[in-house]
């Protein structure tokens, strides 16, 4: 009998390592799409529309094999989708855009000011208390990513570039921010589902309106993109928001461009500076400083 008390508290602490490493795992696949953003040679509204399209149908089997319903509840929920879906479209379009103009690093840490943005707005959507520590702690990140960006030219593509992630940041942040509303009530394959319908339906006057007569060659890394970036990656996230607070889990997905840059340098040959590795270790820490802050709440 003394040693039931004793149990409770190792379980709980393995639940949340099992959700840490979850969320960790979701990130490293959604950091593929630098590398994958930055090497198809497509415009951004055409690749993103079939990222979707093929990513939609790969959902759908896998929600039938696990009887996941696929309705939805309410006309407000429906309101909150598209909205939602709308974002996450802009998102990505302006994310692709962000990479084609500058580079893989730069695009995705341009993308990261997000968590700093998601901290400041998540007090306007729910009831959570504004947390102070997040400012200290999207602080460091800022300051990572200063560390790692070059001198800009404001006349250049890479600060084009870094506008256009900063544009995707805020987006990012906000669908975040509306679909965590709704975890409880639907399955993060559902959501998912749901967001890449809309957003195929929304931009399918894009294959008329670009020219998409490459996609022959393209077609094996806009699979990958769909299928391990977007189906699994994405699902992922969306349901490691059971569990955390928004802007925990984006703190935590800060670690994404230091994956994204790893992927880059290995398919891409970008080489990583010096100024990577100190502003990657900046945000590494906030990682670490965030996940045990998570553990003890």
């Amino acid at each position: 009998m003394p040693l039931l008390p004793l149990t409770q508290p190792i379980k709980v602490k393995d639940q949340h390592l099992k959700h840490v490493l979850a969320l960790t795992f979701a990130t490293l696949l959604i950091s593929t799409s630098g590398s994958l953003g930055r090497y198809i040679s497509m415009p951004a509204p055409v690749t993103i529309w079939w990222r979707s399209f093929l990513a939609l149908f790969l959902l759908l089997g896998y929600c039938k094999y696990k009887n996941i319903t696929l309705k939805i509840n309410s006309k407000r929920d429906l309101g909150a989708f598209v909205l939602s879906a709308l974002f996450m479209a802009s998102h990505w379009i302006t994310y692709f855009i962000a990479l084609q103009l500058s580079s893989v690093a730069i695009g995705m840490l341009a993308l990261f000011t997000f968590p700093i943005m998601t901290a400041f707005l998540e007090p306007l959507f729910s009831k959570t208390k504004f947390d102070y520590m997040h400012l200290l702690l999207g602080a460091m990140v800022l300051l990572g990513i200063y560390i790692l960006s070059p001198e800009l030219d404001f006349q250049n593509d890479s600060v084009k570039g870094i506008l256009f992630g900063l544009f995707s940041a805020f987006c990012y942040a906000m669908r975040i921010l509306i679909l965590k509303q709704y975890v409880t009530s639907y399955h993060g394959s559902s959501l998912m589902f749901f967001q890449l319908l809309i957003i195929s339906i929304i931009l399918l006057p894009a294959l008329f309106l670009y020219d998409t007569s490459n996609i022959s060659t393209q077609f094996p890394y806009v699979i990958i993109l769909a299928l391990v970036t977007t189906a699994i990656g994405h699902t992922l996230f969306i349901q490691s928001l059971n569990h955390f607070k928004v802007s925990t889990a984006s703190i935590i997905g800060s670690t994404q461009p230091i994956f994204g840059i790893i992927i880059a340098f290995f398919f891409l040959n970008e080489i990583p500076t010096w100024n990577t590795f100190f502003g990657g270790m900046l945000i590494l820490s906030t990682v670490v400083i965030e996940s045990l802050r998570s553990r003890k709440q």
